[in-house]
């Protein structure tokens, strides 16, 4: 068990954050588990052809096979979203001891030996972490950052939304006993239970003394999850609400526009913008997931918005969109 402790002024300074490099780095586990991340099999099926060119034995082997991970590959954010390229460059500039100790520690925890690529870098880590840098730089580009990360990225900026206004109407306990099962909160502790043999070992009490705890949704955990060494300051990742619907958005955009008496009410486009806004979505993922322009999106979205089909929340640099009460019971009554 994992405990962080908080006077009387950490709470006001915990904060919520994704993290691009975190997603790309997680990602890889829905390659080796596939079937604990349904949601994710037409992404990666899109674009296996590309990620064979990658630099692929060193990606695999960044995962240990039950899950763990180096914690330098998934620093704590900086900034509530900050941007791909300067969490690597962050990860390049990681000094060589903590990169040799954090792999060692995440396969040590795992039980697992080093896989060869591994084993014949862990001693020259400044090499190790050049490579690696390039190689999550090359995934990011030519796997994740076209369409998978705008959609993903919605889902992450919609659950913050989420746990802002749980943290306003329920308090902090309301806020913690939503963030996943395997947190309790109680005079001023926060504690994180993870059922992993190899976790429970290592176990801490931290005291969060003024640093800022910060939370971050991710789209592949299974539970909450923190750092394994507790060096750095305190960290709590935990599952994004809605990250099933990453799946949901291909579904139906595959399936076409909705037939019925929805769409000769409102037109078969806006009839399928509806459809998809049963989660919080941004114009710009909208249009990648239903393969027309920005701008298109963006006119039936001032038509439903206009009708009161819609809510709008704006959220850092993104707008999103959801339906309404009456969006829902619209479709709900005439789909």
């Amino acid at each position: 068990m994992f405990e962080f402790r908080f006077g009387v002024d950490d709470l006001a300074a915990t904060w919520f954050a994704y993290s691009p490099l975190q997603e790309a780095v997680l990602s890889l586990r829905a390659r080796s588990s596939v079937a604990r991340y349904p949601e994710q099999r037409p992404w990666i099926a899109g674009w296996q052809s590309r990620y064979e060119t990658l630099d692929t034995a060193l990606l695999e082997s960044l995962i240990a096979p039950v899950g763990f991970v180096p914690d330098f590959l998934t620093p704590r954010p900086h900034a509530p979203r900050p941007d791909f390229a300067a969490e690597l460059a962050r990860l390049a500039d990681t000094p060589p001891e903590v990169v040799r100790a954090d792999v060692l520690a995440a396969y040590r925890g795992d039980g697992s030996p080093l896989p060869p690529v591994l084993a014949g870098l862990v001693d020259d880590p400044a090499a190790l972490t050049a490579r690696v840098a390039e190689a999550l730089e090359a995934y990011w580009t030519r796997c994740l950052a076209p369409v998978w990360w705008p959609r993903a990225r919605s889902v992450l900026e919609a659950d913050i939304a989420y746990r802002g206004r749980m943290l306003s109407e329920r308090g902090a306990e309301g806020l913690f006993a939503g963030l996943d099962h395997r947190l309790s909160w109680g005079a001023g502790v926060l504690r994180l239970t993870d059922p992993h043999p190899a976790v429970q070992a290592v176990g801490a009490s931290v005291d969060v003394a003024g640093r800022g705890l910060v939370l971050i949704p991710t789209l592949f955990g299974l539970g909450a999850q923190t750092d394994i060494t507790q060096v750095g300051p305190p960290l709590i990742a935990y599952p994004a609400r809605g990250k099933a619907t990453m799946g949901e958005g291909l579904a139906a955009a595959h399936r076409g526009a909705p037939d019925g008496p929805l769409a000769g009410l409102i037109g078969a486009p806006r009839a399928r913008l509806l459809v998809l806004l049963a989660t919080p979505a941004s114009t710009t993922e909208l249009a990648h997931r239903l393969g027309v322009t920005p701008g298109a999106v963006s006119r039936h979205l001032g038509a439903l918005a206009a009708a009161g089909l819609l809510d709008r929340t704006r959220h850092g640099r993104s707008v999103l969109y959801r339906r309404s009460r009456l969006g829902d019971e619209l479709v709900a009554g005439r789909s």
